[in-house]
């Protein structure tokens, strides 16, 4: 539902007549003033807070004031109107004069029509906000609220809800504010239930607020070319300080739990995406209509004994097998094997190896992990590390990628712990260089010793990072920590091997033959 903006400025005495409104003004008490201190000691207390607050927000759309709608006349404010006056040709003492206040109403009223502005109540996280209509237009759900971009992709705004995933306010604001190598932090401000930040990436200046209540997060971002900054700028202080975050409840759930980056304009951004489409860097899971987070290695997708799938338009032959997913496992515990969450996730049956059906499932959504109990014997379960691995540690990453046209046996690819951290710092993940593939999820990462130190899950999505910044990733995909998966083992009672920490380090095909007649095939049927 929209509303005119005139709504919230209509309460304000800015709405009458300025021939009016100058002469309520001009008390001797703000007529005579010449000091800053006075001025605004004679404004704050001559005039009504709506007035003050008006006339920050017509200032604001101007593009004389940045500051907050507090309605408390201070320096800046002072400065704002001083600096409108004399780019008008007036005398620039900061009393506000009848000629003042009509080119203020006319000119503030005609960049809000020029930017067709409306407030927004967005339905999908329950915020309202300012929107600029005629930059803009609505292209749909996202993962984690509603997407508005314009025609040429050069402007985009998002609302944001992050809700029951642990996320914090201090600790979304401490990633959001670091800046990176590529993107640059220009602005960043906390106070107490709120931050904002600002600053560029890829070419694109940003912006984003957040507010909190309890686990409930709620904000908006907006990016936009340069080229925009005359007419953005002022509707982003607008927009700051009229947010409503909690102006109702979202009417309907999130697609799917926010992942440590929210801000699809800040990451992989598609251009020229299909209306509605999830902005995040995503791989096609093979599902029809299912998409991959970012921080998802998407399942190998097999039809048929084959393993293909038929030509588009190709009715399956009667008999045939239904699609199912591939994913990997390793051994833990007795009959218990773990994997990825996203591997056994919504599956009709799982089954392990030549075929054994699985007998339980239990699943981590929010770190991606899972285990899977089998009634077979499974062979010696696999050491987990007690403790993170080196920077530049050799590793191995263990499974049984595209089984569909690799050999179905299992598959080594060697590389190197690229970064203690994943994506936007998140301290679940590791970085890894070793080549992984769809298929490769849940398998293990193992040291030169063995050791468990790592679940493979994750691998940037080419295509979507080439499209926003112009050069191919190479080598960065991502696997869960060795912490992460004790406590997942801890939290659901099962027992599990720890690693010796002192154990000898192997060759390459001596540390593949110790481990791997503990990693099996994850076989999904949806």
């Amino acid at each position: 539902m929209r509303r005119g903006l005139g709504v919230f400025i209509a309460a304000c005495v800015l709405a009458a007549s300025p021939a009016a409104l100058a002469r309520d003004l001009a008390s001797d008490a703000i007529a005579t003033t010449t000091s800053p201190a006075d001025l605004s000691l004679a404004y704050n207390t001559q005039t009504d807070l709506s007035f003050r607050r008006g006339l920050q927000i017509r200032l604001a759309w101007t593009g004389d004031y940045a500051g907050s709608f507090s309605g408390m006349i201070e320096a800046a404010t002072l400065r704002a109107i001083r600096d409108f006056q004399a780019r008008h040709g007036m005398q620039a003492d900061g009393v506000i004069s009848e000629a003042m206040l009509q080119k203020l109403v006319s000119l503030s009223d005609g960049v809000q029509q020029d930017l067709g502005v409306s407030m927004v109540d967005d339905s999908a996280t329950g915020e309202r906000l300012p929107l600029p209509l005629k930059l803009v237009s609505d292209r749909g759900r996202t993962e984690v609220g509603n997407l508005w971009r314009s025609d040429d992709n050069s402007i985009e705004i998002e609302t944001v809800r992050i809700a029951g995933t642990g996320q914090t306010l201090d600790g979304l604001y401490g990633t959001l504010s670091e800046a990176t190598a590529k993107r640059s932090v220009l602005s960043a401000e906390k106070a107490d239930g709120w931050f904002s930040v600002g600053g560029s990436e890829a070419g694109r200046k940003y912006f984003m607020r957040f507010s909190a209540s309890g686990e409930d997060l709620r904000g908006f971002s907006i990016s936009y070319l340069p080229k925009h900054e005359a007419a953005v700028e002022p509707f982003v202080t607008v927009a700051s300080n009229l947010f409503e975050p909690f102006a109702g409840e979202p009417n309907a759930p999130l697609v799917a739990s926010a992942r440590p980056n929210p801000f699809s304009s800040m990451l992989a951004r598609r251009r020229g995406a299909s209306e509605g489409e999830a902005r995040y860097a995503m791989a096609d899971t093979g599902k029809e209509g299912g998409r991959a987070n970012l921080f998802e290695l998407p399942r190998e997708r097999r039809y048929g004994s084959a393993g293909l799938e038929p030509a588009q338009g190709t009715a399956p032959q009667p008999g045939t097998p239904a699609f199912d997913m591939a994913g990997s496992g390793f051994v833990v515990s007795k009959g218990w094997l773990l994997t990825n969450a996203h591997v056994v996730r919504g599956c009709k049956k799982i089954e392990v190896g030549s075929n054994v059906p699985a007998t339980e499932v239990r699943i981590d959504k929010d770190n991606d992990l899972a285990l899977v109990h089998v009634a077979s014997s499974l062979g010696e379960p696999l050491a987990i590390s007690a403790s993170k691995p080196r920077l530049g540690e050799d590793i191995l990453a263990l499974g049984f990628p595209l089984r569909s046209i690799l050999a179905d046996s299992l598959n080594v690819t060697r590389g190197n712990v690229s970064s203690l951290l994943g994506l936007m710092n998140d301290p679940r993940y590791l970085q890894i260089s070793a080549p992984v593939q769809p298929g490769n999820s849940g398998g293990p990462l193992v040291d030169l010793a063995g050791r468990v130190v790592g679940v493979v899950t994750a691998k940037l999505d080419a295509v979507a990072v080439a499209d926003a910044t112009g050069d191919i990733p190479q080598s960065i995909n991502f696997a869960i920590r060795p912490d992460a998966v004790a406590r997942f083992l801890y939290d659901n009672q099962i027992s599990f091997r720890t690693a010796d920490p002192k154990s000898a380090l192997q060759s390459v095909p001596d540390a593949t033959a110790r481990v791997k007649d503990a990693v099996y095939p994850v076989v999904c049927t949806d």
